[in-house]
């Protein structure tokens, strides 16, 4: 396993959060995603030791750390900025639920990060070393 890619590509997650928080509405923020998911499955093709899907999933798993936190602390600036999701939380403390939600969505995403990863290394040819 290569730790410090992980790490690296995951800080994408964190600029993400930060970013979604005031600057990227929800409509389009899935096509940041796409770019994203593409890159690092590009970069851990070419960078991994193998395993591929399951560096593309721990990548997830870092980034739902990463964005539930920042959403959790920053939610009123989310909230005013993703009425969709702000609605999406009822019944229950919306942070609280954002606290079960995110590793959820981190899971469910690591499995398509690493699909994308396990596919690319499939096309992508590795670094000489």
């Amino acid at each position: 396993m290569n730790w410090k890619l992980i790490f690296q590509l995951s800080l994408f997650g964190l600029i993400m959060a930060f970013a979604t928080v005031t600057l990227i509405p929800e409509k389009i923020e899935p096509v940041f995603w796409l770019v994203i998911f593409v890159f690092c499955a590009w970069v851990i093709a070419k960078a991994a030791p193998g395993k591929y899907f399951l560096h593309g999933f721990l990548v997830s798993l870092v980034n739902c750390v990463w964005i539930t936190a920042i959403h959790f602390f920053f939610y009123n600036s989310y909230a005013a900025h993703h009425p969709d999701m702000a609605a999406m939380y009822t019944g229950i403390h919306p942070r609280k639920m954002m606290l079960v939600y995110g590793p959820l969505f981190g899971a469910m995403f690591g499995v398509v990060l690493g699909l994308f990863s396990f596919i690319a290394s499939k096309i992508v040819k590795k670094n000489p070393k």
